[in-house]
């Protein structure tokens, strides 16, 4: 009997979530309370903080994998999911570079490398669905609660933020209303980069780490 029929993504990806938003609460903290780096960091962007859930992937992408191998619904075609989720990549990088190119001048091409960043989040499904759509919900279940943080960060002290990295601009950003600080700090990255970040890197990871247990498990073992 196939368990994939009694295994939703809600349970699937319910305690990567909860130790996701653990995180997120621990980093502030740890900001507000100014303890050292490299652990934590409140340098606008994060400065490279160890403690963060950027690369929180690498862990749940094969987690989600695997259980979903596990359960009969693995991918039909190892190197197709392992291929789209690297086209995945190719098109998160081009988005980048559109976006951080065209931002200060040309606005309105900006918000198409944006939205080809978020765009990428949808091309691994193509190559292993159920992964897909796993990582695409873990993506959004991690990165609200960053947008909750950002915008209570933003208004703390009267408006002047709490001086984290989840409400100080970077060097040489436009003098901005909060509600458009909110967006161009918050929403736009958190809801497209971060998004296509979480779902390209955990299923290229994902997808290589069951590509080699399935392929573990049907070696044959050598002759005695």
């Amino acid at each position: 009997m196939e368990e994939t029929k009694s295994m939703s993504i809600t349970s699937l990806i319910a305690i990567p979530a909860l130790i996701t938003l653990g995180i997120t609460i621990l980093r502030l903290v740890g900001e507000l309370e100014h303890w050292p780096k490299p652990w934590f960091s409140a340098a606008a962007g994060g400065g490279g903080a160890i403690v963060g859930i950027s690369w929180l992937p690498i862990i749940f992408g094969p987690y989600f994998a695997l259980k979903l191998a596990g359960a009969g619904d693995g991918a039909s075609s190892a190197g197709k999911a392992i291929g789209f989720a690297f086209l995945g990549l190719v098109l998160l990088i081009v988005g980048g570079v559109v976006a951080e190119a065209s931002f200060k001048h040309h606005p309105r091409v900006a918000l198409l490398g944006l939205l080809l960043m978020l765009v990428s989040a949808f091309i691994p499904g193509l190559g292993w669905r159920s992964l897909g759509n796993t990582l695409l919900a873990y993506a959004f279940a991690a990165r609200i609660p960053v947008l909750i943080v950002m915008l209570v960060a933003m208004l703390g002290n009267g408006g002047q933020g709490w001086g984290t990295h989840y409400d100080v601009a970077p060097p040489g950003f436009p003098s901005q209303t909060l509600a458009a600080r909110f967006l161009h700090l918050a929403v736009f990255p958190q809801m497209t980069l971060w998004i296509g970040w979480t779902v390209v890197l955990g299923s290229i990871i994902g997808a290589i780490a069951a590509a080699i247990g399935h392929r573990g498990k049907h070696a044959v073992p050598a002759a005695v």
